[in-house]
């Protein structure tokens, strides 16, 4: 199992230790007071999630923790507009390190990694094709490619944008995933009801149709990638 799945799997976790919680304890009060004193810090509490994105990210700690706040403080739509343009900019940061000051250290780094040593012919040939399904493919991890695709040709222009792109779905599900545990905690601190029922049984639709989307679109890159000489 890829490091991506597993994440996803412990962050699903996650949300059913709350969501069960929140039948049992007054953890109602405390998600939704904790998610209340996120959002009304306004565009400083922004500020700081984007920068705690950026430094964790250019430490080669897991983003997934952070994606997942995004939805429990701000929902699954306006979580999702923090988070993507936060990983973005921390891949971004992440990738301009690799390039400069943390070259020698980033090429150390990926030595023991056959497939990361063939990118810079892949890259040459296909740039925003093959940094697109690599974003979507969990082949390698989001912090270790940010700096494997540094030492390519890649303009930053064609990493940034397909970058972008390549990470949205799985930024979506994390960000959905954290978000359904103050939606559990909303319903039960609101009292049970065929609203609340029926508000659940939207969010998990939507989380069912996010995850078959990651996976459908997991599955099509990894064939790409096998595809490919060079990274194969």
């Amino acid at each position: 199992m890829t490091r991506h799945w597993k994440s996803v799997l412990l962050g699903a976790a996650l949300v059913a230790g709350v969501v069960t919680a929140a039948a049992l304890l007054p953890l109602a009060e405390w998600t939704i007071a904790l998610a209340t004193k996120a959002r009304e810090t306004g565009a400083a509490g922004i500020a700081i999630f984007i920068c705690a994105y950026i430094v964790s990210t250019v430490a080669l700690l897991p983003g997934s923790l952070l994606t997942l706040a995004a939805g429990f403080a701000y929902g699954p739509v306006q979580g999702l507009l923090i988070a993507s343009p936060a990983s973005v900019a921390a891949a971004t940061v992440a990738f301009l390190l690799g390039r400069t000051s943390l070259r020698e250290w980033a090429r150390r780094k990926i030595q023991s990694f056959p497939k990361a040593r063939a990118l810079d012919q892949a890259v040459g040939t296909e740039g925003f094709k093959l940094v697109l399904l690599l974003r979507l493919s969990p082949v390698f991890p989001f912090t270790f490619l940010n700096y494997a695709l540094s030492l390519t040709q890649v303009p930053l222009r064609t990493y940034v944008v397909a970058s972008f792109i390549g990470m949205l779905p799985g930024t979506a599900l994390y960000v959905y995933l954290g978000s359904l545990a103050t939606v559990a905690a909303e319903i039960s601190s609101a009292g049970s009801g065929s609203a609340g029922g029926v508000r659940i049984g939207f969010y998990v639709v939507g989380l069912l149709a996010t995850i078959l989307v990651v996976v459908l679109a997991t599955r099509a890159a990894n064939r790409a990638i096998a595809s490919q000489p060079s990274t194969g």
